[in-house]
């Protein structure tokens, strides 16, 4: 008779440890007793004495205590404020070492969540950045009080402690310019901050976007009520202190939630948009809609999913996820017809004004879920020959796996923000479909983050 084997790891108990890889959070992941544990800042290749801090039924967690062999590629993170925010994981590990350690975690993924044989697929090298830092477009800082200072930041990993972020290392220089400005603004002016716990106070988040192509700037204060005090006032010094800025606008969020942004959003003065250019398209970003954070790897990774679709001309191609159409958008000029649907009615609406804004007529967009329209449009007589998806972080439905094997476009282009259910899909697709290659695209460097794009093909 077996039994389940029994965790023999203590609370607090101290152990040495070797770290055989990268976990899908970045954290380190070594064996103690056959036991699985995770230590974050802990890197390959390195021996270390850890303490259990969490038993898990499966697994461990603990925190390093010393480092006995050190990897050489640990470097020091660049960031004051890294140990304590947990925006990124991965500051402490060389750049380039960072690239290899994504494919490799698209590798463990594959071996983990599917049965294909990873050691015999075309898993590319990571495409990075010539210049990791500054990259991110747009920073949503909660804000808080303290002593009369007016704080802006994230908060701590598991913790409830706002961090106040001076400078942001992976912000772009704009956004880290304008949240600071708008911060000492509030402060100056006297203007009430929201505070989690009494639920008191007006202003609860500064969120600043920039075109990184257009250089033009968007603020928007995130409030709990219409009412505004000194409004006019706040305009006026945005104005001032920050010329550069196109839209400023007010989001009202009231609810008790984690959510950043409520229903309700108001232009306060000038542009509702800010314009963005991604190659030669064009973009009009308003206050909620989504676009890609790393403007630069976005074009890198679309230009993959162009390589990997190698239209003629003649193909119909389905683009699932379409969100505002950016994808279908960038294939557009080399197929026959792009459609697209996407569950948000808003994205849709900004998806056509994008293609007309474009010029395109070979375009058709929907607003729906894709496991219900496609069937629809393939008993009408349209059948894609190659479809793109891009889905969330949870894969794609079920549903819609099941209608790809059965419309069997010729190919498949699937864009992937999360390399285990990237192999769970691939796995389930394998019935129909070869993989051709997986390139992986750093999109969040210094982050756990990988993305890819993988070529299916049908057998």
């Amino acid at each position: 008779m077996k039994t389940e084997q029994g965790i023999k790891i203590q609370v607090k108990q101290t152990f040495p440890l070797t770290i055989k890889r990268l976990g899908i959070n970045g954290e380190g992941v070594g064996y103690f007793k056959r036991q699985v544990v995770f230590v974050p800042g802990a890197l390959p290749g390195e021996e270390v004495v850890v303490e259990a801090t969490k038993i898990n039924p499966k697994f461990a967690e603990a925190k390093i205590k010393k480092i006995r062999v050190k990897s050489p590629h640990r470097v020091q993170a660049p960031c004051p404020f890294y140990e304590q925010c947990g925006g990124c994981q991965l500051q402490h590990l060389q750049y380039s070492q960072q690239l290899k350690e994504k494919q490799d975690i698209i590798i463990q993924s594959l071996e983990r969540h599917s049965k294909l044989k990873a050691d015999k697929l075309d898993i590319r090298q990571t495409i990075g950045m010539e210049n990791p830092w500054g990259y991110r477009n747009k920073s949503s800082f909660q804000v808080a009080q303290k002593n009369g200072k007016v704080l802006a930041g994230l908060y701590g990993m598991n913790s409830h402690q706002l961090i106040d972020i001076e400078h942001c290392a992976v912000q772009h220089s704009q956004t880290n310019e304008a949240v600071t400005t708008v911060k000492t603004i509030l402060e100056d002016l006297q203007i009430p901050i929201y505070n989690e716990k009494t639920r008191k106070g007006i202003v609860r988040t500064i969120v600043a976007r920039v075109g990184v192509e257009t250089g033009e700037l968007q603020v928007v204060l995130i409030t709990t009520q219409k009412e505004l005090p000194k409004k006019q006032s706040i305009i006026e010094e945005i104005q001032q202190r920050l010329p550069q800025v196109k839209s400023i606008v007010q989001n009202i969020n009231g609810e008790k939630t984690s959510l950043i942004f409520g229903e309700e959003t108001l232009a306060l003065a000038g542009e509702e948009f800010i314009q963005e250019t991604l190659g030669d398209l064009q973009f009009e970003l308003s206050a909620r809609t989504f676009f890609q954070l790393n403007p630069i790897q976005t074009v890198k990774l679309y230009d993959e999913v162009k390589k990997a679709a190698d239209l003629t001309g003649n193909e119909k191609v389905l683009d699932a996820y379409c969100g505002v159409g950016t994808i279908g958008l960038w294939l557009a000029d080399q197929a026959a017809e792009v459609r697209g649907m996407d569950v948000i009615p808003e994205s849709i609406d900004d998806a056509k004004k994008n293609a007309k804004r474009h010029g395109f007529t070979n375009t058709k967009y929907v607003p729906g879920k894709a496991e219900e329209i496609l069937p629809k449009w393939v008993k009408k007589g349209w059948k894609p020959d190659v479809i793109v998806v891009d889905p969330p972080r949870t894969g794609l439905d079920n549903q819609l796996l099941q209608t790809i094997l059965q419309v069997k476009p010729e190919k498949l282009i699937y864009v992937s923000c999360n390399p285990s259910t990237l192999a769970k899909d691939i796995q389930t697709l394998s019935s129909k479909y070869d993989v051709k290659y997986i390139q992986p695209v750093d999109m969040f460097p210094h982050t756990a983050h990988v993305e890819a794009v993988a070529k299916l093909i049908l057998k």
